[in-house]
């Protein structure tokens, strides 16, 4: 059977295979329509490659034999404004917690939150309150749309939120990776080793991680009685933002810290173009430890998120809330790993 390629879908659409490419690999710039039917073409060819149709196959695969037997506990619905790639740290861990809910009898049925939803409040179609059991929550980040979902009466569950820079606290559960400690090591290390121009790129409002880690830097440089020069501070909302003011910047850092790894690696591309060389000139780190940050060049120094712990952690919290709906609300940060690589050049391997 010959493999489908992207020039395939794009011709059996009447479209670009950079349009179709944009689709496939969840990039900024396509209409929604256009996603889905791109996404649905493919789907219908066979491409294999399209890491969503896998993630998919491993997000609602049929209930096994032994949870059928102790009967159908009901729907886990997760909500997401986005389509999972491999490279997206909740991939890995909605497979292992499938698999777990699974054993008790549980699904899990994706439902996308597209524009038209956050902007009218309404679930998405494919929403059933009677069948659903209990909400995940996965780069849902419009606070007032998350609201409305707690107040649903429904057991919640977010894996990261919107931030909480404005001190609001959404009514449910929460879980994070530890975004602070290895950011706040890493800095230690690099003051220590007499790098003090230490900048960070990243929109701290995009989430509650993203805040964490900027906070983190922050207190790390205060701890350490070090002021933060704030023109090294990029709140980037796109790669287009982020572009503008890369170039604005008159003089650099002596490093980067970026909010994830592919904030890291657009800041990397940006700046080779005009002549930065890394890491000889800048050191750079992200976070996420996703699988192109090992096989860049240089190779990414970033964070490894245990995506396995954040697997059972949403397990046992989604579960003991479904069976004691007036619990306080939690708030939990499973532990995550500093991994030095080329991109800080001679602090690789020093931890």
């Amino acid at each position: 059977m010959k493999k489908v390629t992207i020039q395939d879908i794009a011709d059996a659409l009447g479209i670009s295979r950079n349009t179709v490419s944009k689709a496939i690999n969840n990039s900024d710039g396509l209409a929604d329509a256009t996603r889905e039917k791109i996404l649905q073409k493919a789907v219908e060819m066979g491409y294999k490659q399209f890491s969503y149709v896998n993630s998919l196959a491993r997000i609602a695969p049929d209930v096994p034999d032994a949870a059928k037997k102790k009967g159908f506990a009901g729907e886990i619905a997760l909500l997401t404004t986005t389509f999972f790639s491999l490279s997206h740290f909740a991939s890995l861990m909605l497979d292992k917690f499938q698999r777990e809910i699974s054993q008790l009898g549980y699904t899990l049925n994706l439902h996308r939150v597209d524009e038209q939803c956050l902007k009218n409040k309404v679930l998405p179609i494919t929403f059933s309150k009677e069948r659903v059991r209990g909400i995940l929550c996965i780069e849902m980040f419009n606070w007032e749309y998350d609201n409305m979902v707690c107040e649903m009466g429904l057991p919640v569950l977010f894996i990261d939120g919107p931030h909480r820079g404005n001190g609001k606290m959404l009514p449910a559960d929460q879980l994070y990776m530890a975004n602070v400690t290895e950011i706040t090591k890493l800095v230690n290390n690099l003051l220590e080793k007499g790098i003090k121009r230490i900048g960070f790129i990243g929109d701290y409002e995009h989430c509650q991680s993203f805040y964490e880690r900027y906070i983190g830097f922050r207190m790390a440089m205060m701890m350490a009685g070090e002021a933060v020069d704030e023109t090294f501070v990029i709140k980037a909302i796109d790669v287009i933002d982020l572009e503008k003011q890369l170039f604005a910047l008159k003089t650099y850092p002596d490093v980067f810290l970026c909010a994830n790894d592919f904030v890291a690696m657009d800041s990397i591309r940006i700046l080779r173009t005009i002549g930065k060389k890394i890491p000889e000139e800048i050191l750079f780190s992200g976070f996420d430890d996703s699988p192109e940050s090992r096989i860049i060049t240089p190779s990414l120094t970033t964070v490894h998120i245990h995506t396995q712990v954040m697997a059972f952690a949403a397990v046992e919290l989604l579960m003991s809330r479904i069976k004691e709906p007036s619990l306080d609300y939690r708030i939990v940060h499973t532990q995550t790993d500093l991994i030095l690589r080329e991109s800080t050049g001679p602090l690789s391997g020093e931890l």
